[in-house]
């Protein structure tokens, strides 16, 4: 049983915990400054990707805006299985696609999966959000999502910047560029792993529950619970790397 108080008692202990939420808002404001004052890094090499209406450079994916998002799906070739984390960071911003790009921020989701591949994804799932193929490209190993077989292997793939097995060779992550005027691209921010979890608003929601995040295993993480937003009741099982595996029934 949880403890049960007054409303008096309640409204005390409510007091002392916003000031605790007051300070993490005012420590969230000033880890916001410190992440836009990071130095850039010019993007020297030209990245090209497949896209709905062709073939495209890295300067497209901004669709004339001068911030770009790209979220690296954890889909590779050949790779049928969907990651249901980043299936739920899609779902987190479709809503917000034209409150950003009003906002003069393109956002976009990349994966090293040819664009028949991600085609048919995208048809099944029903999203509207720009995607491309980065199939073929050093995009993706470039920015820390997707690792050579020999690199994993030898323990030397880099991922959250720090040398690893991965045991994978697509994994999700975040990166953030800025277009000036002359047309110059510069990458300003990463996150990888955990770090993704901070743009993930349904957290925030569900800690403020009873429950909070309420993932007690197997894998003590969103592979948990989240399914694939169209199979939620349907069955299936997620595996430990968050791909998603459909029962047999809806695959025949």
């Amino acid at each position: 049983m949880h403890r049960v108080v007054t409303r008096e008692q309640w409204n005390a202990e409510r007091l002392e915990l916003m000031a605790e939420e007051k300070e993490l808002t005012r420590w969230r404001d000033a880890l916001a400054e410190k992440r836009q004052a990071l130095p850039w890094v010019k993007v020297e090499k030209e990245y090209e990707f497949d896209s709905p209406q062709g073939r495209v450079k890295l300067a497209d994916l901004f669709r004339g805006r001068s911030q770009l998002w790209v979220q690296s799906v954890m889909q590779g070739p050949d790779q049928p299985l969907q990651c249901v984390g980043c299936s739920l960071g899609i779902d987190h911003v479709e809503g917000l696609l034209p409150h950003l790009e009003n906002h003069d921020v393109s956002y976009v989701a990349v994966a090293r999966a040819t664009l028949p591949e991600l085609t048919a994804l995208w048809r099944r799932m029903g999203w509207r959000m720009p995607y491309y193929s980065s199939y073929g490209s050093d995009f993706n190993y470039d920015f820390g999502v997707s690792f050579k077989p020999e690199d994993v292997q030898a323990g030397r793939a880099i991922y959250n910047f720090t040398p690893c097995n991965p045991g994978m060779e697509d994994l999700p992550g975040d990166n953030v560029f800025f277009r000036d005027e002359a047309g110059n691209i510069f990458h300003t921010y990463s996150c990888f792993a955990r770090g993704g979890e901070d743009f993930m608003g349904i957290y925030r929601l569900l800690e403020a529950t009873p429950k909070g995040r309420n993932e007690n295993g197997p894998y003590y993480s969103l592979t948990d619970w989240a399914r694939p937003h169209n199979m939620y009741g349907k069955g299936g099982e997620v595996a430990a790397t968050g791909r998603y595996t459909p029962p047999v029934s809806c695959c025949m």
